[in-house]
């Protein structure tokens, strides 16, 4: 996997002061990964016991509708289905109207046993002989002709290729990128079974090979840069690892920074990043990792209502798509930092964090709320914190200490500690 002969890490000036905050008191780096091995066996044997994966189904959940993957074929008829019906409403001489499944909030439903938000079964008629929703029953047709003809050739676009097909029309891509779901649940199927892919955002770097489309790729060969992760999930295959967990991270200058220092040649790893908000092909990556490769994930967001935020959609889904919940979240992922907790912890000075706005702690109460957030007592624990405080801080702000402070100091500790949540 990775060369038995390890690079030789940059050294950070202050990181070699041993009065930095609580370096002291590390202990080897085999006795570190003595508490991550536990975790990863804990989780392998869990996974070994369990004899398949709880679904919606088995739970005999009524009113609530799911996606899946479909050939290309499958598309294709669903979509020749809808035009026919909507041919025969125009001969009948009723108009015709789309019957678009809602994604609205007050349509969602958290499932605890599944841990995950799911889409319920109510739906509206989108009408093309009403005023306030024949531009939206336009678009509806035009992205279900496009798709077709995508079907037909077997080629792949992305979303914005999509959008430049009729920007007259489209106006602006979110509303091209909305109706695009809307037709995923119209038709019950992923949305990458459309054919249509996000821009490549995501990127990958650690103790990873698989191949992509054919093409064998050595993760730890791929500079401080690190992989693409790849848009369509469904070439990706081969996943093979000596890796005993999975870093998420949130931010691209944190993956940077450990990329860089080569963390995951000293804790054995795969470190991945989204560079903010999660997009599609990361979340299908993510997945396909922690449940081939059987691996803990630990993710490091920023100590704000948006960093948990961000942390949510990766673990339960997003309001948005929870259409496709059952294949774009990635269960039990732990919380490794950067924890409100640890701004006192770790001494972090006053002047490295940031007052909450108004709105940073109405998003706060608001998450509270939240059944997700209920569910795990320490979730709540830690958020209560962070409104109470009225402070917030970034992963950036632990540089206060040494460039390198993340890497040498904070996340080692963090691991030996087994302090997560």
């Amino acid at each position: 996997m990775a060369d038995k002969k390890k690079k030789r890490r940059r050294a950070d000036p202050a990181s070699d002061d041993d009065s930095l905050p609580f370096k002291n008191i590390l202990k080897p780096d085999a006795s570190i990964l003595h508490s991550v091995n536990k975790l990863t066996d804990s989780l392998r044997s869990a996974a070994a016991s369990s004899s398949k994966t709880l679904t919606l189904a088995d739970l005999s959940i009524a009113s609530c509708r799911e996606v899946r993957e479909l050939p290309i074929s499958s598309v294709q008829s669903e979509i020749e289905s809808l035009v026919l019906k909507v041919l025969h409403s125009i001969l009948d001489g009723h108009g015709f109207a789309f019957d678009v499944p809602s994604r609205a909030a007050a349509n969602q439903l958290y499932v605890p046993e599944l841990d995950r938000i799911v889409l319920k079964d109510k739906s509206s008629l989108r009408p093309y002989a009403n005023v306030s929703t024949v531009r939206k029953a336009t678009i509806t047709a035009r992205i279900l002709q496009l798709i077709h003809e995508l079907t037909i050739k077997d080629i792949h676009v992305t979303k914005r290729d999509l959008f430049y097909t009729d920007v007259k029309l489209f106006q602006d891509q979110s509303q091209s990128d909305t109706i695009l779901d809307d037709v995923s649940c119209m038709i019950g199927c992923t949305r990458s079974s459309l054919n249509v892919v996000a821009a490549e955002k995501g990127v990958v770097v650690g103790r990873l090979i698989f191949s992509d489309d054919g093409d064998v790729i050595d993760c730890t060969k791929m500079g401080m840069g690190g992989k693409a992760i790849p848009p369509n999930i469904n070439r990706v295959g081969d996943m093979q690892s000596d890796a005993l967990f999975i870093l998420l991270v949130e931010k691209d200058a944190a993956y940077m920074r450990l990329a860089e220092d080569r963390f995951y040649n000293r804790f054995p790893c795969i470190i991945v990043t989204a560079k903010g908000q999660p997009d599609v092909a990361t979340r299908l990556f993510l997945r396909k990792m922690k449940m081939e490769l059987k691996l803990p994930v630990l993710a490091l967001v920023d100590s704000d209502p948006y960093g948990l935020k961000i942390l949510s959609v990766y673990g339960c889904g997003s309001k948005n798509m929870s259409y496709d919940s059952a294949n774009l979240t990635t269960p039990d992922i732990k919380w490794l930092g950067i924890r409100p907790s640890d701004l006192d912890k770790y001494k972090i000075p006053e002047q490295c964090r940031l007052p909450m706005t108004d709105q940073d702690i109405k998003t706060g109460k608001d998450m509270l709320e939240e059944d997700f957030v209920k569910k795990n007592p320490k979730w709540v624990e830690e958020l209560t914190l962070m409104v109470k405080s009225k402070q917030k801080a970034e992963i950036q702000a632990l540089s206060n200490f040494g460039f390198q402070y993340l890497s040498e100091v904070y996340l080692p500790l963090k691991l030996q500690e087994e302090d997560w949540i």
